[in-house]
């Protein structure tokens, strides 16, 4: 009974997942969450302390906050990923050089996922397939 419902659950989350960039969203809340962590950093850790106050915490919030929505509301996607592009970007002035580089790259690179993600596309192997009358192109 276990095995059931352990697997019943993985194939329900498969199929969520499948439906919604969900690696560009992950990396885009990632990278946030990455950059919000850099800001305790000590005094002697830190390259860059950019503008203190809001703007420090308020960018790799929204990243964390777009990340989530790329997640639960994919029809959005294209204004939530160029908009975490662009926060993701902003982090370098405001926040540590974007997390010492490390959470302005996951922003980026889960931003550039998330755009360019295609929900209504199927798969290679099936076009392959279609498109070769059946037979896989096995030679390169």
């Amino acid at each position: 009974m276990l095995m059931s419902s352990r697997t019943g659950f993985r194939s329900a989350f498969r199929r969520w997942r499948a439906d919604r960039p969900f690696w560009g969203g992950v990396l885009l809340a990632l990278g946030g969450a990455e950059v919000l962590l850099t800001m305790k950093a000590s005094v002697k850790v830190m390259l860059h302390a950019g503008m203190q106050g809001l703007a420090g915490y308020l960018l790799p919030t929204l990243m964390v906050l777009l990340g989530l929505l790329i997640l639960f509301n994919p029809a959005q996607r294209l204004f939530y990923s160029i908009t975490g592009v662009l926060v993701a970007l902003g982090t370098w002035l405001t926040s540590n050089l974007g997390g010492f580089f490390v959470g302005l790259l996951l922003g980026v690179v889960g931003s550039c996922l998330a755009f360019g993600w295609l929900p209504d596309q199927e798969p290679r192997v099936r076009r392959r397939l279609r498109r070769d009358g059946g037979v896989a192109a096995t030679e390169v």
